[in-house]
């Protein structure tokens, strides 16, 4: 399909509450395209439709690079557990920091079929729908980061000094 620009940290837009989908049209369907394309061009594992332009209540996520998960309207039903690890985003780019989320979620959405189903996931997959569930309600990972924001590349340089 095609690739979308990625909304950037400061721009209005990813601060805004995104609104639920009524019905899958052509153009929404071409959006999720769009979206997973776009995700899967910036080696990113999950991506909003906020974080494209679009106040659609709608992201893609694809931790293993070759299943992905679409979520139309969603809602999470239960977390439980805790992880902390290094977090990126898309919208934050060249940045980096730690965040806890929870360990285990179970998620209701629709499809890009507009079927409901639900989802249990864990580890990374947890921290993926968490991270891009919050774009949903206008938030970015950085007002969670624990401690300091940091350069991809700082956080190369000490990895590689502990090595």
């Amino acid at each position: 399909m095609a690739l979308r620009n990625v909304r950037e940290q400061g721009e209005l837009i990813l601060g805004k509450i995104s609104k639920e989908v009524k019905e899958m049209t052509p153009r929404t369907a071409e959006l999720i395209e769009d979206m997973l394309d776009t995700m899967y061009e910036a080696n990113g594992v999950g991506l909003a439709a906020v974080q494209v332009g679009v106040l659609k209540r709608i992201f893609v996520v694809d931790v293993t690079g070759e299943d992905p998960y679409i979520f139309v309207n969603p809602k999470i039903l239960e977390t439980s557990g805790e992880q902390s690890g290094q977090e990126g985003c898309l919208s934050v780019p060249g940045k980096t920091g730690i965040v806890t989320r929870p360990n285990y979620v179970k998620i209701a959405a629709y499809n890009e079929n507009m079927e409901y189903f639900e989802l249990e996931g864990e580890e990374l997959l947890a921290r993926a729908i968490c991270h891009e569930y919050d774009h949903l309600d206008g938030h970015l990972y950085v007002e969670k980061v624990e401690g300091r924001l940091m350069d991809v590349e700082e956080l190369e340089e000490e990895e590689s000094a502990d090595a």
